[in-house]
Formats: C-alpha cells, structure tokens, sequence
C-alpha cells in the first residue's frame, strides 16, 4: 500500500526496522530540546502529514524501549489517526519516571502501525444471544 506523506521534519521518513516489524518508528521534530518532568505530559510534533486511504487508520503506540529505560509511553494509546485527518501527526508523551527526561529532535519518541477497520452499523434488539460468560466483566473468566 502507498501512503502519501509531506515530511516538513528533516528526518528520515518512518520505516519498518525488520522485515516482520508491524510499526514504524516516529521521530520527535523540534526546534529545541523538550523536557517533561515526572507524570508531566506534552504534545511532541513529529513534521508528518498523512493521507489514507478509506478504511485504514493509523495508530500510535508506545515504543517499548522509551517505556522501559525512560518512563516514556503514549498517553491515548493508541492514538488514532483517521483517513480524513489531514493535519501534522502529533504524540501525546507522558513521563510516568521519577525524574525529568528531555526529548530531542530526531529521537525516536513512539510507532506507527497501519491498520484496516470496519465501519459498524447498529442493530438495535432487546435481546442478546447467551453465552458462558454472559456479562461477567473483568477478571469474570477465572484466568489470571
């Protein structure tokens, strides 16, 4: 699938890393160094416009490694970017560590997956069919 993109950033476009990889990264645009202090949370540019095409969706994720060695993760995870959006692709960080972290431009700050979806229509009833667990909520199936 072909994506059209405007890159204003400077960076590298995203890409896979591996041949199996689901997300791409996205790289922070900034024209100086932002820090977040502990449970703060901010809104980092990335210099990406996109356009889909009817019916997929872009999500943005946490990237694991920020989470584990920074405290970083994204705050709406994930985010959804719709078909329709047109305007530069924001990510919502928050510093969930004890101390401050700063993010600079170019620094790999959350991924990109590419996902097809549905688009749902309502059947209103009064009735819904059984089943074994029925409207048991969380932790209702016994596994742990």
């Amino acid at each position: 699938m072909k994506i059209k993109v405007i890159n204003t950033s400077g960076n590298d476009l995203p890409a896979y890393e591996t041949e199996y990889s689901a997300g791409m990264d996205l790289k922070a645009n900034l024209e100086a160094p932002a820090e977040l202090e502990p449970l703060q949370r901010g809104l980092i540019k990335t210099g990406l416009h996109i356009e889909l095409p009817a019916g997929y969706e872009a999500q943005v994720r946490p990237r694991s490694g920020m989470a584990l060695k920074k405290g970083l993760t994204v705050l709406n995870t994930p985010g959804t970017i719709d078909a329709d959006y047109r305007g530069e692709i924001g990510v919502i960080l928050v510093n969930l560590s004890g101390q401050s972290v700063t993010i600079t431009h170019g620094e790999r700050i959350a991924q990109l997956v590419i996902a097809k979806h549905e688009r749902a229509e309502w059947d209103e009833t009064e009735i819904l069919s059984e089943t074994d667990r029925g409207a048991g909520g969380f932790g209702s199936t016994g596994h742990q």
